[in-house]
């Protein structure tokens, strides 16, 4: 976990984690509850490196189930049409 949290910062990473305390403060100067519950969600996704996916759950390299099949060919058929 702290691997996670202290490692692969990028550009995105600090986006999420500026927004999120930005609508944190935000949240805190209206006394906002729902606000501050999207900044703690923003800020909590940049720090712990998650997205919508999770940590790296957008990647298509694999598809469960997919891997002995990779292997195979696929024999397409054409017909002609007139």
């Amino acid at each position: 976990m702290k691997q996670t949290i202290t490692t692969n910062w990028n550009f995105v990473r600090f986006l999420r984690l500026g927004m999120g305390l930005a609508i944190m403060v935000q949240a805190i100067l209206a006394r906002d509850v729902v606000f501050a519950i999207a900044g703690l969600v923003f800020t909590s996704m940049a720090v712990f490196n998650v997205g919508c996916c999770g940590a790296g759950g957008c990647s298509t390299n694999t598809v469960a189930g997919n891997q002995n099949n990779a292997d195979i060919p696929k024999q397409v058929v054409y017909e002609e049409v007139v």
